[in-house]
Parts: structure tokens; C-alpha cells; sequence
């Protein structure tokens, strides 16, 4: 498909974090797009912001007219989108151009540089690290984000169309339609089992992903994974390595030994060895570009993050609340070691919704083992996204497991009263499902009681 020929372009699951990102890079390329979402978020009223039409009524009525055009019109949809939407069907049985969200990504990346950031862990915080260290360099790229990120207020980062930065995302196997000509693979938990039955299978995935870069790619690898490429790790023997590292004022301060050379006194101000491991595969990527270190180092510092990851809402001296989009066992884990780290000698109490019954059923127990490491726990249910309700896999069941004296299962409604009866000093608010909407009512009730 030849997308110079398309003048419509149709997206059903609009508000979705990455069909919002695509949306706004044909908006931006003076294309037609409107579209359909099921709910109305910050996300789709910034689209409507740019004069994106966008409707929450899953009604072929609801269409306009140009998008009624099958030989100018591109209908992109999200597997997110359930089968019976009404919308998808109309364009299913009259003939139109219909492609996933991951296929129109291979399209535009198919004839750029694209750099690809995989693993079930990481994926956002790394890519909107390798996309502002670009832009911060002046590389000609457009930056395709899974996140809002805090130095742009935006999922797209648009600086020119010869390379592109994108998440490969290994739900549905999205990621087998990219090409990049750099890659990396940040982690390989298990996770998506709905859709992969088990972890050997999710593991086959990547290793096909490793296998989709372009003649002369290049694939990184964080240090330990099954699959061959240019390591990387921190303190140890990785191709790339981070060693020397103190906390100044809340930031990293380290060394980065490439294969090359070593870059001295490189600050990083996310807190987590998680966020270490990102910010160190995102410099080695555009050290492989070919940008010029001290260029990256600088570009490194400025960098502040994206919305939803161990992002502080309130920062004082007696009262430190931070939310986080964490919705795996291995990314409490990481949270958990950060707020750690940070904050050694203070209790923590962490708010977590847990996020589809499936996850929660294949890492119960680890799940009850992660969340009992915070000093306080106090569970929402469970959030449903696409999926049905599985018998006996119910928070309360959770619970159960979680060997925590401080342990409570509560109402959304009641997470401002619980918070208040706390003696944490850190509070975390923790998943992947609408407890996001919650943040501001929590950070408003806490600020307005100090």
C-alpha cells in the first residue's frame, strides 16, 4: 500500500496511547483523521484540541462522510478493539483498506532508519530516553511513544521522517511487521500468556523478532537474555556497561564504558536500576547511530521522564507521593527497589489494581510475593480491560497470598480516606488500569490536607 495515495485516515480505539501517536503524525502530515473511542480521556481531548473529530458512540451513523470513500480511506484499528465492534464490521464487509496499529507502524518505518525498542518490560521509558536524546541532537526523526512523555507533553516526538524511534510490542506479535535496522530487547518475562499459552512460546516470538532486522542491523541485548546480540548491563561485563554509580541530590551519577571508549560523569535524574538499565541501552543505541558522546551526555540529563512512570506528584520533606504505570510482578519489583533506594529509612504504602484476571491468575504468587515487600498494602479490584471474569480469580484471592500483616482490600472510593489514615510517608500508587484517573484526586486531597 502506497500511503501517498490515502487522504482519509479512519482509527477506531483512537484514544489508545499509541493509536493517539499515530493519529497525531497524520494530523501533523496534513491528512483527514478523525475516529471512534469508547471513552473520553485527556488523550483524545488533546486530539480534539488539534481538531481531530473524534465521537464515543460505536455507530456507523457516527461516520463522516469522506470516511465513507473506500478508495481514499485507510481504516486503522487497535486488537484492543472488541470483535463486535459496529464500526469495524462496516469497514470489514464493504471493502475497505483495514490495517492493525502495528502494521501501519511497519509502513511508515519501512523506509526510514528505525531504531525499535522491544521486551515486556521497559519499552516506553527507553524509547521517549532514545527519542529525546535524538531530538536533543538534532537527528531528523519522528518518535512513536507509548507514553506521554514529560518533556514533550506528548507520545510523538516529530523532528523530520529519516529515522524513526518505535516501541515493538510483543503483545498479539505485533512486532514481527517492523524492520529496524537497530533493535534492542530490554527483558523477556514471561507475560501476554492469553495470548502466547507459555513463556517458551513468548521467548520463540523474540527470538523470530531478532531475526526482522534489516541486512547489517544491529540487535542489543540486555546482559543474561537467550538471544545473541551487543550486550548490555550495569556493573558487569556487557559490551556496554555502567560502573562507578553514586546518588547526588536524588540523580545517578556514573560512568558508561562502550566498546570503545568510556563517558565520564553521565547524570540521570529517574530514579530505579530499572531506569538505569533503560537510559544505558537508549545511549548505547545512539552511540551506534553514530551521535557524538558529549552531545548524549548532555542530552541524558535534561531528561525528566514520562507521565505514569515513578512520576512524583508530591516531592516534600515530610510527605513523598509517587504513581507508576507497574502492573507486572518484575515492574513492582523494579519500583519497589527504587523507592528503596531513594527513601531507605521510610515506611511505604502502596495502593495497586491489579490489571486483567488473566495476569493475575498466571503471577498470583508472584504478585502476592512482590506487593509484600512494601510496609502497607491496600488492593483494588481487579481491572477487567477486554477480558471476561475467570472463577476464583478474584483481589480478595490475592490477598490471600500476600504475607503482609498492613494488608487491606478496598473500594476506589475509599483510597483518600485510607491514604489520610496511613503513617507511610511514601505513598505509591501502582497499575496499568484506571487507577490513573485516581492520581489527581489523591495529589489534590493530600496537598489541600498539608
Amino acid at each position: 500500500m502506497n500511503l501517498n495515495n490515502i487522504h482519509n485516515i479512519y482509527f477506531i480505539g483512537i484514544g489508545g496511547i499509541g493509536m493517539s501517536a499515530i493519529a497525531r503524525y497524520f494530523h501533523a502530515a496534513n491528512m483527514y483523521v478523525a475516529g471512534y473511542d469508547k471513552t473520553k480521556t485527556e488523550i483524545t481531548n488533546s486530539l480534539e484540541d488539534l481538531g481531530i473529530n473524534i465521537h464515543f458512540n460505536d455507530n456507523v451513523k457516527n461516520i463522516e462522510t469522506p470516511f465513507l470513500d473506500t478508495q481514499n480511506t485507510l481504516v486503522v484499528y487497535t486488537p484492543a478493539i472488541p470483535k463486535d465492534s459496529k464500526e469495524l464490521n462496516y469497514f470489514k464487509t464493504n471493502g475497505f483498506n483495514l490495517l492493525k496499529r502495528s502494521e501501519i507502524l511497519g509502513l511508515i518505518t519501512k523506509n526510514t532508519f528505525c531504531l525499535a525498542v522491544a521486551g515486556t518490560h521497559g519499552k516506553t521509558t527507553t524509547t521517549s530516553i532514545l527519542g529525546h536524546l535524538l531530538m536533543e541532537c538534532n537527528v531528523p526523526l519522528t518518535a512513536f511513544l507509548g507514553g506521554i512523555s514529560e518533556n514533550y507533553n506528548s507520545n510523538l516526538i516529530l523532528n523530520g521522517s529519516e529515522v524513526s524511534v518505535v516501541e515493538a510490542d510483543e503483545f498479539d506479535r505485533s512486532f514481527l511487521t517492523l524492520s529496524p535496522d537497530l533493535a534492542c530487547i530490554t527483558s523477556m518475562d514471561a507475560d501476554h500468556l492469553d495470548i502466547y499459552g507459555d513463556a517458551s512460546e513468548l521467548t520463540k516470538t523474540f527470538e523470530d523478532f531478532s531475526k526482522k532486522l534489516k541486512p547489517n542491523g544491529k540487535l542489543f541485548v540486555k546482559n543474561g537474555l537467550p538471544i545473541k546480540g551487543i550486550t548490555y548491563g550495569i556493573e558487569d561485563d556487557s559490551d556496554y556497561t555502567v560502573q562507578n554509580i553514586k546518588i547526588e541530590n536524588g540523580a545517578y551519577v556514573f560512568d558508561v564504558k562502550t566498546p570503545n571508549t568510556v563517558l565520564k560523569q553521565v547524570q540521570f535524574n529517574l530514579p530505579g536500576r530499572h531506569n538505569l538499565s533503560n537510559a544505558l541501552i537508549a545511549l548505547a543505541m545512539a552511540v551506534e547511530y553514530g551521535v557524538p558522546s558529549p552531545q548524549l551526555v548532555k542530552a541524558l540529563a535534561s531528561y525528566k521522564g514520562v507521565k505514569r512512570r515513578f512520576t512524583y506528584q508530591i516531592k516534600s520533606d515530610d510527605l513523598v507521593f509517587i504513581d507508576d504505570y507497574a502492573h507486572h510482578p518484575e515492574e513492582i519489583n523494579a519500583v519497589h527497589q527504587a523507592v528503596r533506594e531513594m527513601y531507605p529509612k521510610d515506611k511505604v504504602l502502596a495502593v495497586f489494581q491489579p490489571h486483567l484476571f488473566s495476569r493475575t491468575k498466571d503471577f498470583g504468587a508472584e504478585f502476592a510475593n512482590s506487593l509484600s515487600k512494601f510496609d502497607e498494602v491496600l488492593l483494588l479490584d481487579i481491572y477487567p480491560a477486554r477480558e471476561l471474569p475467570i472463577e476464583g480469580v478474584t483481589s480478595n484471592w490475592l490477598l490471600n497470598q500476600i504475607e503482609n500483616d498492613n494488608k487491606e482490600l478496598i473500594k476506589k472510593t475509599e483510597i483518600i480516606k485510607k491514604i489520610k489514615a496511613s503513617k507511610a510517608k511514601i505513598i505509591l500508587t501502582i497499575g496499568a488500569g484506571d487507577i490513573g484517573a485516581e492520581v489527581l484526586k489523591i495529589k489534590e486531597a493530600l496537598v489541600h490536607e498539608n
